[in-house]
Order: C-alpha cells, then sequence, then structure tokens
C-alpha cells in the first residue's frame, strides 16, 4: 500500500509579516500549557488556524502540524498522516507502524497509537500536535481513537485542536479535571483595537476611529468579515456611505462582499478565481490544467501579495487553497454564472490526477465531472490496490455512484461488488454478483456490451472468480465445495509464482483442513512456507504457521508444533526480528501447545507477549477471537472458571465467519467450562440450542462440538443413570474414536478414549475404565500430552490409584501423576529466600550468567523482550541487587545457580 503524504499538511502554514499581535490570547494559551488538550472552537472566518501557528513559532514550541481533510475519514490515510507529522520531530518514531499499515495491514487506530505513544516516551521535551481543520473528520473510530490519545498522552505532549465544531471527545470530564484550555468565538472575535490595527496596518486603509467603530460592530469581530469589507473598500472614495450599507448576518455578508471583491478585479484574475475554486488544492501546474493558462502560478503569487483569502499550505509558496468561505462563494457564483463550465474544469481536474498517478482524487473529480464511463474505468483500475489494502468501504461508496447499468457490463466491477458484499456478511449478495461477473467469460470479447481496463485482469477472471467462491465456501463451513474451487483455481493458474496461483494453495489448503484430511492441508501449508522462507518472504513464510501449528497439536505431535513455532522465531531472528503480520498468533499458537503440556507458566508468558504485540495492531482478521479464546483455556486451567466464561463471551462478539479457524468452537469451550463450574443445566441448553444428538453424522469441523456432548452426556448419565443414554454416549464415543483414529487426529482419538474410560467407570466397570485409560497413556505419554488428562485430574487419579491399576497399567500411569505434580514448588521451598523465584525466573537467572544479551535471552526463551525484562526486574527485587553483575554474585553465593 502507498498513500502519498503531500510535505504541506505537515507545515505550520505561514505567517503573514504584518499579523495583528494578539497578546491576550497568546497568554491564554500559555496559562493551558500544562494541560492536555487545547481546543480551538469557531466557526470559519475568526483566524483559529492563524491564533495557533503564531503562538507556536512566537514561543518557538516543538510542534508536529497535521492539517486534515476529507480523507483523513479513513483510519489508515488518518494514521498515515498521524504518524508523518510526529516524524517532522522524530523521524525514527512510528517507523514500524508505517511499514504495517503501508504493508497493507488493518490495525485498530487504537492499536497504532498504542505503538506510537510507546515510542514517543523517548522525547524528552514537551511538544504540541496540532490537528487542524479536524471537523472535517467524521469517524466515530478516529473520535475514539483520538480520546484513547488522551487518556494514555505522556506528559511531555499535549493536543491542539482546531475546528468549526465541538469533537466528540469527554470534553466535560476534561474540563472537571482542569485539563481542557479552549478559545471560542467569543475569545476569537477582534477588539476595537485589534480592529484598527488590522484595518489600517494590514489592510493600509486610513480609516477614522468611528468607521472602525461601525465596521467592528457590524461584523461583531469576525475577522472574515472585517477583510471582505477592507477589500471592497480599497479604491472607494466614499467609505462612509459603504460602511452605513454594510450590515446584515455571516452569510449575506459573504454574499455581498463577494460581489464587492469579484466586481473590482481585472477580467483575468476574475475568471481564475471562479474557475479554480471547484479545487481543494491549488498549484501552479494543476491551475494551468484547469484554466488553460500557463501564468497560474505567477497569479497564484499575486492573489497572495493582495491577500485575497489566499491560504499558503507550504513554506516554498507551491500549495495552496482557498479560504473556506471564499471558496464557497466563488463556487456558488460559479455555479450560478457558468453552470456549464463545471463538468468541463472537473474533467481537467480529474485528467491532471490521472497523469499525477493520484487516482483517488482522479476518481472524485471524474464523479463530479460527470464522466461516468472514465470514472468506472479508474475504479475498476484501482480496485486490486484497494482490496489489498482494506479499503473496500471507499472502493464501494464510488461504485454506488454508478449506475447499475454501468456496472453490469463490467466483469471486473461485478466482481469487486461480489467480495465486498461478502466481507460484510451478504453471501447470497455475493454470489449473485459473482454470477453477474461469470456470465462475461461466454461471451466474445469482441462484444461491444461488455467493458474491462485491463486484458491480464479478464483473462484471470475465471481464476478470480473460482477463489472467491471457494473462500465464500470456506466462510460458510462448505469444504468440500471450497476444494473444488481450489482445484479450479490451482488448474487456471499453474505458474507457480503467480499471485492467483499461491492463492489457490491456501485456498486448497484450508478446504482440505476445513474436511478433515489434516495430513494434506499440513503438507500443502508447510510447503507453501518453506517456499516463501527460500524467497525471503518473511510475511507468507510465517503467516500460515499458527494454523500448522494448529494441525500438529491436533494430530498429537506437540513436538513438532512447538519446533515449527520455534523455527519461525530463529527465521525472524535471523532477519533481525521484524514485526511481521502473525507474529502475534505464534506467541498465541504455542501458549496452546504449553497449555497442551499442562505448562502454565510457559503458556501465560506467550499469552502477554501475544497481548503486547495484538496492542500494536499486527494482528489479522478474528485475531482478538482467538487470543481471548486461548486466555480463557488458560483460566479453566487455572480453575477460574467465571474469568474463562467472561472471556469466551468476549471472544465470541468478536468472533467473524473467516476460512481462516481452529477446530475448537467457543461455544463448545464455555458448555465444557460451565461443566466443570457443576453448571450442568447451561451445558444441557448448549446441546438444544446446537441441535446435538448422538446418532448425528460428525464432520471434523464439529468433531470437538460431539466430544463435548459426550462428555456433558457422562454427566448426565452419572447423575440420572440410564441405559439408553449410557448406549447412545458409548455409540457417540465409538464413532468418534474411529473418526479420529481414521484421520489420525490423536488429540481427539486421547479425548475419546479418556471419556471412554469415565463412562465405563460411572458404570463401574473399573478393569475396561482401567483399559481404556492405558491405551490413552501409551498415546499421550511421548508427546507430553497432559492438557486432557488434567481437566479430569481427579477421576483420573482415582483411577490410576484403583487396586487392580498395577497389573493393567503397571507404571505407564507414573509419568502422568509426576506431570500433575508441581516440581516448581519444590525448587522454590528449597531456596533461602523470604520470596522465592519461580521457575522461570531461575531460568532467566541462569542464562544472565552467560554472554548473552537481553534481547538473545528472550529469544532464547521465546518470551518477549518486556516479560524478560519483568522477569530481571523481578529477580533484582528478590536478590536485594540492582545490576546483572551483582546478580551473579549474590546468585551464586546463595547457590542458587
Amino acid at each position: 500500500m502507498t498513500i502519498l503524504i503531500l510535505p504541506s499538511k505537515l507545515q505550520i502554514p505561514p505567517l503573514r509579516p504584518d499579523l495583528v499581535p494578539r497578546s491576550r490570547l497568546m497568554a491564554h494559551l500559555d496559562a493551558g500549557l500544562h494541560r492536555k488538550l487545547t481546543l480551538i472552537s469557531a466557526p470559519a472566518g475568526f483566524g483559529k488556524t492563524t491564533v495557533i501557528s503564531s503562538w507556536v513559532v512566537e514561543r518557538k514550541y516543538p510542534v508536529a502540524w497535521l492539517s486534515l481533510d476529507e480523507r483523513a475519514n479513513e483510519s489508515t490515510h488518518f494514521l498515515m498522516y498521524f504518524i508523518a507529522a510526529i516524524q517532522t520531530l522524530d523521524e525514527d518514531i512510528g517507523q514500524w507502524a508505517s511499514e504495517a499499515l503501508q504493508s497493507g495491514q488493518q490495525p485498530s487506530v487504537e492499536a497504532v497509537l498504542t505503538v506510537v505513544l510507546n515510542e514517543i516516551a523517548v522525547i524528552q521535551d514537551d511538544f504540541w500536535l496540532v490537528l487542524d481543520d479536524y471537523h472535517l473528520v467524521d469517524s466515530p473510530e478516529i473520535d475514539a481513537g483520538l480520546g484513547f490519545l488522551l487518556d494514555h498522552m505522556p506528559a511531555q505532549m499535549h493536543l491542539v485542536m482546531i475546528t468549526r465544531e465541538d469533537p466528540q471527545l469527554p470534553l466535560s470530564r476534561l474540563r472537571v479535571r482542569d485539563q481542557l484550555t479552549e478559545l471560542r468565538a467569543s475569545d476569537l472575535r477582534f477588539t476595537l483595537d485589534e480592529a484598527a490595527l488590522f484595518l489600517n496596518r494590514s489592510m493600509n486603509l486610513s480609516l477614522r476611529k468611528q468607521d472602525i467603530d461601525a465596521l467592528e460592530k457590524r461584523t461583531e469581530g469576525w475577522i472574515a468579515g472585517l477583510q471582505l469589507a477592507a477589500l471592497s473598500l480599497q479604491g472607494r472614495t466614499n467609505t462612509q456611505q459603504f460602511i452605513e450599507a454594510f450590515t446584515g448576518s455571516h452569510r449575506f455578508v459573504v454574499d455581498y462582499l463577494l460581489e464587492e471583491v469579484l466586481r473590482q478585479q481585472p477580467p483575468l484574475i476574475r475568471n481564475f478565481l471562479l474557475q479554480t475554486s471547484i479545487l481543494d488544492q491549488l498549484n501552479g501546474s494543476l491551475c494551468d490544467a484547469i484554466t488553460d493558462r500557463e501564468d497560474s502560478q505567477k497569479t497564484l503569487d499575486t492573489l497572495e501579495r493582495n491577500n485575497l483569502f489566499l491560504v499558503s499550505l507550504d513554506d516554498e509558496r507551491a500549495w495552496y487553497r482557498y479560504h473556506h468561505l471564499f471558496g464557497d462563494a466563488l463556487r456558488n457564483t460559479l455555479t450560478s454564472e457558468q453552470p456549464d463550465q463545471l463538468p468541463v474544469l472537473y474533467q481537467r481536474a480529474s485528467d491532471w490526477y490521472v497523469e499525477q498517478d493520484q487516482l483517488q482524487e482522479a476518481i472524485r473529480y471524474a464523479l463530479l465531472s460527470g464522466n461516468i464511463e472514465q470514472a468506472a474505468n479508474l475504479i475498476e483500475t484501482i480496485w486490486p490496490m484497494m482490496d489489498a489494502n482494506y479499503q473496500s468501504g471507499m472502493w464501494f461508496r464510488w461504485v454506488s455512484q454508478l449506475s447499475e447499468e454501468i456496472v453490469l457490463k463490467r466483469p471486473i466491477l461485478c466482481l469487486g461488488l461480489g467480495w465486498v458484499k461478502m466481507l460484510r456478511g451478504d453471501f447470497d449478495g455475493a454470489e449473485s454478483w459473482f454470477q453477474k461477473s461469470e456470465r462475461w467469460l461466454d461471451t466474445p470479447q469482441s462484444d461491444q456490451q461488455m467493458v474491462y481496463v485491463d486484458q491480464t485482469q479478464f483473462e484471470e477472471l475465471a481464476a478470480s472468480i473460482a477463489h472467491a467462491r471457494g473462500y465464500l465456501a470456506l466462510t460458510m463451513s462448505d469444504a468440500q465445495t471450497a476444494i473444488y474451487f481450489a482445484e479450479q483455481v490451482l488448474h487456471l493458474n499453474q505458474d507457480q509464482e503467480h499471485v492467483n496461483h499461491a492463492r489457490g494453495l491456501v485456498l486448497h489448503g484450508l478446504a482440505h483442513l476445513a474436511h478433515g484430511s489434516l495430513a494434506k492441508a499440513d503438507q500443502t501449508f508447510s510447503d507453501f512456507s518453506k517456499e516463501m522462507e527460500v524467497a525471503e518472504n518473511l510475511f507468507d513464510a510465517t503467516e500460515l504457521v499458527f494454523v500448522i501449528g494448529d494441525i500438529r497439536m491436533t494430530l498429537g505431535q506437540l513436538y513438532d508444533a512447538e519446533s515449527i513455532y520455534q523455527h519461525a522465531f530463529d527465521l525472524l531472528a535471523r532477519h533481525g526480528n521484524p514485526i511481521v503480520i502473525g507474529l502475534e498468533d505464534l506467541h498465541r499458537g504455542i501458549a496452546d501447545v504449553y497449555l497442551a503440556r499442562n505448562d502454565l507458566i510457559l503458556a501465560d508468558e506467550h499469552i502477554h507477549a501475544a497481548e503486547e504485540l495484538g496492542e500494536q495492531g499486527i494482528t489479522r482478521p478474528n485475531w482478538q477471537s482467538r487470543l481471548l479464546t486461548t486466555q480463557a483455556q488458560l483460566k479453566m486451567a487455572e480453575g477460574d472458571f467465571d474469568t474463562a466464561i467472561q472471556l469466551l463471551n468476549e471472544a465470541e462478539r468478536h468472533f467473524l465467519p473467516n476460512p481462516v479457524f481452529l477446530n475448537r468452537s467457543i461455544a463448545a469451550i464455555r458448555a465444557r467450562a460451565w461443566l466443570r463450574q457443576d453448571n450442568l443445566n447451561a451445558a444441557q441448553r448448549w446441546i438444544h440450542q446446537e441441535g446435538l444428538s448422538p446418532h448425528d453424522q460428525i464432520s471434523y469441523l464439529h468433531e470437538y462440538d460431539y466430544l463435548t456432548l459426550a462428555r456433558i452426556q457422562i454427566e448426565i448419565y452419572q447423575q440420572q443413570p440410564s441405559d439408553s443414554l449410557v448406549k447412545s454416549t458409548h455409540h457417540l464415543l465409538e464413532q468418534l474414536y474411529e473418526t479420529a483414529y481414521a484421520g489420525s487426529r490423536t488429540m481427539h482419538v486421547i479425548e475419546s478414549l479418556i471419556f471412554q474410560a469415565l463412562l465405563y467407570e460411572a458404570q463401574h466397570e473399573t478393569i475396561k475404565a482401567l483399559n481404556t485409560l492405558h491405551q490413552a497413556l501409551s498415546l499421550a505419554e511421548s508427546e507430553r500430552f497432559i492438557r486432557p488428562f488434567a481437566d479430569e485430574r481427579q477421576r483420573i487419579i482415582n483411577l490410576i490409584n484403583h487396586p487392580t491399576a498395577q497389573q493393567i497399567i503397571a507404571g505407564d500411569g507414573q509419568w502422568l501423576l509426576s506431570a500433575f505434580d508441581t516440581p516448581e514448588i519444590q525448587q522454590v521451598a528449597m531456596q533461602p529466600l523470604i520470596d522465592p523465584l519461580s521457575e522461570r525466573e531461575l531460568d532467566v537467572l541462569r542464562l544472565l550468567n552467560t554472554e548473552l544479551s537481553g534481547p538473545e535471552i528472550a529469544r532464547h526463551l521465546i518470551i518477549s523482550l518486556n516479560t524478560f525484562r519483568t522477569h530481571t526486574k523481578n529477580i533484582y527485587s528478590k536478590l536485594g541487587v540492582n545490576s546483572r553483575r551483582a546478580t551473579i554474585r549474590r546468585a551464586t553465593h546463595l547457590n542458587l545457580l
């Protein structure tokens, strides 16, 4: 993704040398330096921007300035400019966040602000961030992000907002806490003395005191009104008559004075003003294209010298804009006087922006010009980039301005609309547009009704539609259909370096995964990751690792799962530990592995590392839901079921249908939490809501659900024994065992055997229970698969300690009993410290006694640098030291090493 940053938007607007001094406002602003927010809120024409720019320039404050426009409503656009503004103070701040946004990731506003705020902490001196024209931003997401910014802003940072209307921020709360400085229209109005200075010195008039007093009263100190009056007065001989006639509201004043100002301009200047009024920003080249002249830069210089409501946007005097009121009034005049010129002028602007390769601006002006065919061409051209950059919302707004007749004859636009509908959850609407796109495949390309811009794009249309339908099928959990479309994509794109071939491979792997063919999915994803690693494409090389890790866990290959995660961490370390999208899922995924091993300490550390990365915004769709689910499973392992259920409820709220899934549904995990909480009624309600029956045909996607059903039925049987219930539960568990065994899904095989053993135990058939448990133990021992047993800890211990167990299980149960013990507690108890080091702190301590650096120790332990620092801080505190060298001396003395 490439967002062109215009330097003019990051520069403090240049000040005029004859500026009216406003010492009372400067003093008011100075008095609020200790507060978080300075708000300048007033209608147009009150000199808001001039007051702030003169204040920061006079006081020589370090300032990051950002002039906003309507495009800032897109969060990515706003964040890129926000970061660019901060980088005018320190170019190193926001580098990662900027790269993440440019690469097409879509972190939330709060996530990006979290990263940048953490980096801002290195700035030593106070500085001001100025957001000018904030009223042009109409985005609840950005408003919420700035509320977050104010809540977490470091002490050395101050926010200044210039706006025509109050922002959606907690202003009342800020006032109560003395964190808000305000300037309103009543503060900004010119006093009589200021009006006199402005009219006679700045505008070079020689007005009497009574004339100034009359104008000040009639304009109520409104600066724009005074400026318009001054321009109209220039060259007049009868000033008193004009001033007496000068009355009315601001709107009528603008209309009246504009006519007066325009009447005084030479025809060439007047025409230039009217024609260029359609532009949001002006420069010489663009104005030449609009007006069909070659002297626009000189004309702009003249307008600025004459103080004709032209605002310079950069120090080089390359870009300008008209004062907003003046520009509005000019456009109104143009519309009434030369309505036929509007389409022509807009078209010229669009053509100029096309030449500059700024297609978003080109599209806007093409739509305004009414040249719908050109707009459609540009919208079609920009679709792949907008889709890749998660800007389908803006793209959809453009397409919505086209008639259906225009769209229907363009297969690429039809396909794009199908994707937008699908991403918004309108699956029927998506398929309808895919069909409308597909019908052109059987039409001769010479057909005059069909329109497309890019020949290659059209040639790839069949593969693109197949990919979209495969994505849709997976989202709707239709694995077989997804496999069919994935094979179509691969068949249609056999060039292994083509992007559609890569898409087909990933789609194929996801389809096999949904179908339960885990080995095929694993092979597909692993081959793809290796190819990307060889090509040094770190994003794609690590993108699917969390899916591969989950597959290998399900296959019962915990060591392989841990190995694939470790390889990914090592790969990133070899390339300087770049932060790529998906790194958060690597930490979350390996936490799942450690949970399976019942290593709750390591699981917790990686969950914290994942949280830290997630807060920085490098996340995929459904990331929040996956993290909350893993956190909930940790809480269940710790016995905190209330918190686990709260986390699962939140995970469900964040969940969106998506082809990238894990095989444990949130609802089923919550049902297990209810069961372990002794809330059998809630667990039973879940069964009825899902419509589950032990006699259903079971697919892989729902295998975990039916294992959960079996576990609930065992609990029901223990409370209300029934022959039919025990028979149906045995039948269900046998079916689950057979399907899971056939698919080599060892994790589910182990769980089905454990539940079978618990059911036999509930029937008082101890020998059968022990034989079945022995099978499960034998499968789990080599990989140290502990979690399924730990969830049934007491019942498993009772079985292993049964008098007849020695004959059947022999010593095979001892490894599990040892794993249930907590050797770290014994190790901690032997330490000669009041507050002993935890097992993980001991791990860190041993590595501190090496030549490894802090970051190297963090990588070795597969923890984040912040987590390493927390452990180190705890070690220092417990040992009563303040350096690494002193730590080693003290630890050696205490025999901790």
